[in-house]
């Protein structure tokens, strides 16, 4: 399933997840098991730990941050945290809603560092397409959303060149790069598992 820019959620052609790529880390030698993860973290370490985009930056994979939320096997196991989603605390988990092996295609949710879980997008790749967008993630209880750009966020030295680095490296190994509005990608998460993952957190949370 592919979509393109006439979706008007795209600005090209997104690949298929499942294809087979030569450029994606070997699982041998992975420090996650998901290759594209892999691959990014290469890119942070060459980049000397500037973030890639606002707030954004690799964490150790599957390590629990959403304990404290419910400590139910049930809720626990769920999530797979994989990264910092901002400054403040706020971090992107892969919700397992099945058991499925490519770990790439499993919805995104972001935990709220003052409350909130909400689901942001539907796969890795969306996520890959919003951190091209370079704007701040706002979480709270009611929802998450990316916030307008305000120019202050990313004047620390470095941090323009870094972002520039990851939109070039999204192109030349996904083929990917800015959506018009990473905001579109969050909804599309939502009108296809927004219903299930509400059902499903409810007796949590």
């Amino acid at each position: 399933m592919n979509a393109t820019a006439g979706s008007g959620m795209f600005s090209r052609t997104i690949l298929p997840l499942a294809s087979s790529r030569s450029d994606v880390a070997p699982m041998d030698s992975a420090s996650s098991p998901v290759p594209e993860l892999n691959l990014l973290s290469e890119l942070q370490k060459r980049l000397g730990g500037e973030f890639i985009s606002d707030g954004f930056e690799l964490i150790e994979f599957g390590e629990p941050q959403h304990d404290s939320w419910s400590d139910a096997p049930e809720f626990v196991d769920a999530f797979l945290p994989f990264a910092q989603a901002t400054g403040s605390g706020s971090f992107y988990a892969f919700w397992r809603l099945d058991d499925r092996a490519n770990l790439a295609t499993l919805p995104i949710a972001a935990f709220g560092d003052e409350g909130g879980i909400h689901l942001t997008g539907r796969h890795l790749r969306d996520l890959f397409c919003q951190l091209a967008s370079d704007r701040p993630l706002s979480v709270d209880w009611g929802d998450a959303y990316f916030a307008e750009y305000e120019g202050y966020h990313r004047e620390r030295e470095g941090a323009p060149q870094a972002h520039q680095s990851y939109v070039a490296w999204l192109k030349q190994h996904f083929d990917l790069g800015p959506v018009n509005d990473p905001n579109d990608l969050i909804k599309a998460a939502l009108d296809e598992y927004g219903a299930q993952f509400e059902t499903w957190i409810r007796p949590f949370i």
